[in-house]
């Protein structure tokens, strides 16, 4: 029997690491072909290399999204505004060969939307909703144009009763 080199374990590893990406991206084919009628309940919990770049799936916290690796990764406010992103959505991360960052939402929690009032502590803003207080995004302030007192359509965890982030649905 021969001796197995590193250049052969190399070429292994990238040759599992290709057959995963492409089975990962056939099934996300097919599902947005003929849906699956399963919802993603976890990240995957390691790191991808694909032809468009390194692939990262993880959960957002309210402003970041939380890697497999434990790293923190940084969302855009604006896209985390714009998408109305929620306290344990999973999303995934493609790193590109040239560094961006491109983010899509792959597994929305449950959610449920309330009615509060906008207020402000020092420089962080909160929607008060029955006494509890969730803290929204700067980026949801500006761009709907928020003052303290403003009634406020928020969406929050359905199931996350220590939900602390919200995401602005509209202003009342």
């Amino acid at each position: 029997m021969s001796e197995i080199s590193e250049k052969q374990i190399k070429r292994l590893r990238g040759l599992l690491t290709d057959a995963e990406t492409n089975l990962s991206a056939a099934k996300e084919l097919l599902v947005s072909i003929i849906g699956d009628g399963e919802t993603i309940t976890a990240p995957r919990d390691s790191v991808v290399s694909s032809p468009e770049g390194k692939i990262i799936e993880g959960i957002f916290d309210g402003q970041i999204m939380i890697g497999p690796d434990g790293r923190n990764y940084p969302v855009p406010a604006n896209y985390a505004s714009k998408s109305k992103l929620v306290e344990g959505d999973i999303l995934k991360l493609t790193i590109t060969d040239d560094g961006k960052f491109l983010y899509k939402q792959i597994g929305p929690v449950e959610r449920k939307t309330v009615i509060g009032t906008l207020v402000q502590h020092d420089d962080k803003y909160f929607v008060e909703v029955g006494g509890r207080e969730y803290q929204i995004l700067y980026a949801s302030v500006t761009y709907f144009h928020l003052r303290n007192g403003s009634q406020v359509s928020i969406v929050v965890p359905a199931k996350n009763d220590d939900a602390a982030w919200a995401a602005v649905e509209a202003a009342l």
